[in-house]
């Protein structure tokens, strides 16, 4: 890849100076939580990206690699300010989302999709329809971000408005967003996001027929009850619903 080297001895010490053990483990499970996304079939190529927050460092896809391809030397790292500290792979062109979530939550690990059920309702309504009660544990109905140009500070604002109050949403004609106290809990969201996403469309296709959505309420009584779903412990991790 001409990519990995920007030349010189600033681009080497970028590369490997903060390269810590943490840093590692934490670049591996960004890049498997990356090729699962393509595995399950939530990304097409090189679309869509995954994000994680180590320290003050966020390290992030690179922009145009196949995910297959990212070897263990390839992390991509920047500041919350955005300038790069790590690696010499450009980072992801959604940078500016990824790095919004952090400087607005306690999310730990981002990741965002091109999935397709999510995408078509993304096109549809403004808000996902309360089809199931697993929108509790993303924080309630889930809203669609307005459209903006991708890798755009107007798309970081509008999807950051879009998740207030909630840890997912749809960004209109783009995809999906999703964050977590770790890249398994951000994905668990993403997938269940996409599922919801599906079984309303089914349902909606069914001719003549419409399907029934839960009231504000139910939702409210279902999302106190997953608060408390799971195994007991110090980090309850993910979304699976019961």
């Amino acid at each position: 890849m001409t990519e990995r080297r920007r030349g010189g001895r600033d681009a080497e010490e970028g590369a490997h100076g903060a390269r810590t053990p943490e840093v590692v483990d934490a670049w591996d499970e960004l890049v498997a939580t990356a090729r699962r996304t393509v595995a399950d079939g939530l990304v097409v190529g090189t679309s869509g990206n995954v994000s994680v927050r180590v320290g003050d460092t966020v390290l992030v896809t690179p922009t145009g690699v196949p995910y297959g391809r990212l070897a263990p030397g390839d992390a991509v790292g920047v500041d919350l300010d955005g300038r790069q500290t790590l690696g010499s792979l450009r980072p992801t062109s959604e940078l500016p989302m990824h790095l919004a979530v952090y400087r607005a939550t306690d999310a730990r690990a981002v990741v965002h999709t091109h999935a397709a059920h999510a995408t078509a309702v993304s096109t549809l309504v403004t808000e996902l329809p309360l089809i199931h009660y697993m929108a509790g544990a993303l924080g309630g109905p889930v809203r669609v971000a307005p459209y903006a140009t991708y890798g755009t500070s107007e798309l970081a604002e509008n999807m950051l408005r879009a998740l207030a109050g909630r840890t997912a949403c749809l960004l209109q004609n783009h995809g999906t967003l999703a964050h977590g106290a770790s890249l398994e809990q951000a994905y668990d969201r993403t997938a269940q996001l996409e599922w919801m996403s599906r079984v309303w469309l089914l349902a909606s296709s069914v001719p003549g027929l419409s399907p029934t959505l839960l009231t504000r309420e139910q939702l409210a009584q279902a999302g106190e009850r997953l608060r408390g779903y799971g195994q007991p412990g110090p980090d309850p991790d993910g979304v699976r619903a019961p």
